[in-house]
């Protein structure tokens, strides 16, 4: 098995369960747990896994409405704005976008009027031109994360 098919296979098995142990991803893999050990620490080191945590359903826990913002940005306070937002607890995603807007970000939220005074608080930033507000009605696909392709050869 190549050194990057392992690493694929490896991540794969983490998307299927993140908490799954050395010894049961050496199983899996057909690999020692040494080698497991090693590829894990190299990805994590090289930035490819950054992290394990849950998957939250956050519709589940209360925070079912999810606003999508469209936001023009003063030029020179793009990097101001998107800081500003990244620090917003409740931003899930914020993407710097080429189009008509420059920042689109992602926010959920328990209720409209937590939405409305979040979304009012951003407006009042100067440094924001315009902004569009989506609410979204229904999410059939959401914060999906993806199998790497794996190589038939071993």
């Amino acid at each position: 098995m190549t050194y990057e098919n392992l690493d694929s296979k490896l991540v794969n098995a983490l998307l299927d369960d993140g908490r799954a142990s050395l010894r049961s991803l050496a199983e899996e893999l057909d690999v020692s747990v040494t080698t497991v050990s090693n590829h894990l620490s190299d990805l994590e080191e090289e930035g490819a896994i950054e992290g394990y945590t849950p998957k939250v359903n956050y519709d589940t826990l209360g925070y079912d409405v999810t606003a999508i913002l469209h936001l023009k940005v003063e030029g020179s306070a793009l990097e101001d704005v998107t800081e500003r937002l990244r620090e917003e607890r409740q931003m899930i995603s914020v993407y710097e976008v080429t189009g008509d807007y420059d920042v689109v970000a992602i926010g959920k939220f328990a209720d409209t009027d937590g939405m409305n005074d979040q979304i009012k608080s951003l407006l009042s930033d100067p440094n924001i031109l315009a902004s569009n507000t989506s609410v979204v009605l229904n999410a059939p696909v959401e914060n999906r994360q993806f199998e790497l392709d794996v190589s038939d050869e071993d």
